[in-house]
């Protein structure tokens, strides 16, 4: 799914950080952790809510990665 429709709903910094990732879909986002993506600069609490709520819609979650022993 093309990423277009959340960066509408996100603040500049974090649109920018998300472009400056080179993430273009939201299955990009969910090869993430929430710690990973956290550390994009300008990706802050608002932003995390906004895109949590789009993974769920669309059947996705952040990697468990970080978790994982």
């Amino acid at each position: 799914m093309e990423i277009d429709i959340i960066l509408q709903k996100l603040a500049k910094p974090a649109q920018r950080a998300i472009q400056n990732a080179g993430i273009t879909t939201i299955e990009q986002i969910s090869e993430y952790s929430e710690k990973e993506f956290l550390e994009l600069h300008g990706i802050g609490k608002n932003a995390m809510s906004i895109i949590k709520l789009a993974l769920d819609e669309n059947g996705l979650s952040f990697s468990d990665k970080d978790n994982k022993k």
